[in-house]
């Protein structure tokens, strides 16, 4: 598989999801999905896409999908991480910021995650790292922050009351907070250069994460868990992991993690 097989997929999701304006709530769950959220159908519509393009390459994978959970293609091979829509509350609700985040991984660990796409399902803009090739935007080169101003933290509380007394006094420190609804694309958005900062204090499945891992680290960023521990053994599963806490740089990395202790 490769980036372009990846492309092609988000293709797809544009053509038929993107630009999906939903009315407040006008969608009913269908269930629950693997992962223990509810399942809508703007999620069940990207997901099939993206299982069905995947099958369409005739390759032997292992797909874990937030919807679906586990299913293997061909008996299996390597791992395709998936949430085909990260954000949901926000597009049922209308607000128009959601992705779909893939990761492809060489074995079991965030740590073999090789390729990664996410794409801004509104806008269409795509961000994607290859292992030790560098992460892009719309095909540019991106880099993350260089210095060690905290400009801006996006976070996620899953439980507000509990996870922002925990961060309040990193958050603090920020010139400005953004907590926008979809991990994938915050963390894409670190990548990117546009925040200093990521942080969420509860724990997170690795379809939230697994692709926006690859392209902070590829794009020069740290990312650990809320200690500062590595995550690279992290399992590609369906059970919630560890607090995460990305920034654009080392130093920014320390001042984040001595704020937090």
């Amino acid at each position: 598989m490769k980036i372009e097989d990846l492309r092609y997929i988000g293709k797809r999701l544009f053509a038929e999801i993107g630009k999906t304006r939903l009315k407040p709530f006008a969608s009913e769950a269908l269930g629950k999905g693997a992962g223990g959220d509810k399942t809508f159908p703007i999620d069940k519509k990207a997901e099939d896409i993206i299982i069905g393009s995947l099958e369409d390459l005739g390759e032997p994978l292992s797909i874990v999908s937030e919807e679906a959970g586990l299913k293997e293609i061909k008996g299996g091979g390597r791992k395709v991480i998936i949430d085909p829509i990260d954000g949901s509350k926000n597009a049922i609700t209308g607000i128009p910021f959601y992705c779909t985040s893939i990761a492809v991984a060489d074995g079991a660990k965030i740590g073999g995650v090789s390729l990664a796409y996410i794409m801004n399902l509104l806008t269409g803009d795509e961000f994607w790292a290859e292992k030790g090739k560098g992460a892009f935007f719309n095909g540019e080169r991106i880099y993350t922050q260089k210095d060690d101003t905290i400009y801006l933290i996006a976070y996620e509380a899953q439980s507000p009351k509990n996870d922002i007394p925990k961060i309040m006094k990193l958050l603090g420190e920020a010139w400005r907070t953004r907590c926008l609804g979809a991990m994938a694309m915050d963390i894409a958005y670190l990548a990117y250069g546009a925040a200093s900062v990521f942080v969420t204090p509860s724990p997170s499945r690795s379809f939230d994460f697994a692709g926006g891992y690859l392209l902070v680290k590829e794009a020069g960023g740290i990312f650990t868990d809320i200690n500062g521990n590595s995550i690279d053994d992290t399992e590609l599963g369906l059970n919630r992991s560890a607090p995460l806490l990305a920034s654009g740089n080392m130093q920014l990395h320390e001042k984040a993690l001595k704020l937090l202790r």
